[in-house]
């Protein structure tokens, strides 16, 4: 489906990253990852503007286009209590400025029927005490794409995804933890890949500006003492 297209992911080493990356190549699209961790394309900081620089100039001289840009890399997360004025602006950096500066050195380079696709979390709308840096990048890439979507309208797609629970350790849950969501299960990351692919392709060629939240639809779910097996404790 994408033979010749050119994916470029970043934190593609491990977790939902990797599967992505993993399920593009399956479709015969040349994929080019950058992460802190070991990779077989670019190891680097996307916190770092030399180095978004530095990747971005390799893609560019290997392939000469892009079609399709994952903005997927995890910003850290630290909360008020914790959370340092350099380490709030580091998962800034990580979680919104590195997406648009991506877009804006690959910008000449995009090809026809080209998609972004930005990573963000069921977080961009809810939260948990003291995760105010994960969640401010989150929400930040969330506006972020309906503002690339009108700015690129006619040339790029943009879209965003926010998963919920996502297990990337392939852990074994049963009990509340499975009964809280509405789908029966926790998440995978091959749903959030499967998407990502989907948003890619000329299926969906009439989406754009659009966020998906794939999160088992705990989102929508209440939960009151006693449901799903869960108990108010104080």
């Amino acid at each position: 489906m994408f033979n010749g297209k050119v994916a470029v992911i970043t934190g593609g080493a491990a977790g939902i990253g990797k599967c992505i990356y993993e399920e593009f190549e399956k479709q015969g699209a040349r994929v080019c990852i950058i992460d802190i961790l070991e990779n077989p394309y670019f190891v680097g900081d996307i916190g770092d503007e030399e180095v978004l620089r530095r990747f971005a100039d390799k893609v560019i001289t290997e392939h000469r286009k892009v079609d399709f840009l994952i903005n997927n890399a995890k910003p850290i997360t630290k909360g008020i209590d914790d959370c340092s004025y350099e380490e709030f602006d580091y998962a800034m950096k990580v979680g919104v400025a590195a997406p648009f500066f991506l877009a804006k050195l690959f910008l000449p380079y995009f090809s026809a029927d080209s998609s972004i696709v930005n990573i963000s979390s069921s977080r961009d709308r809810m939260s948990q005490p003291f995760t105010e840096s994960y969640t401010a990048a989150k929400g930040g890439i969330a506006a972020l794409t309906h503002a690339l979507a009108i700015s690129l309208s006619g040339r790029v797609r943009v879209n965003s995804i926010s998963p919920g629970w996502i297990d990337t350790s392939q852990n074994s849950f049963s009990g509340p933890d499975v009964r809280q969501h509405p789908a029966g299960r926790i998440g995978k990351p091959k749903d959030i890949a499967d998407m990502v692919l989907y948003l890619c392709s000329e299926k969906a060629g009439f989406i754009t500006d659009e966020n998906i939240c794939i999160d088992g639809g705990m989102t929508r779910q209440m939960i009151y003492h006693g449901d799903n097996g869960w108990s108010l404790c104080n």
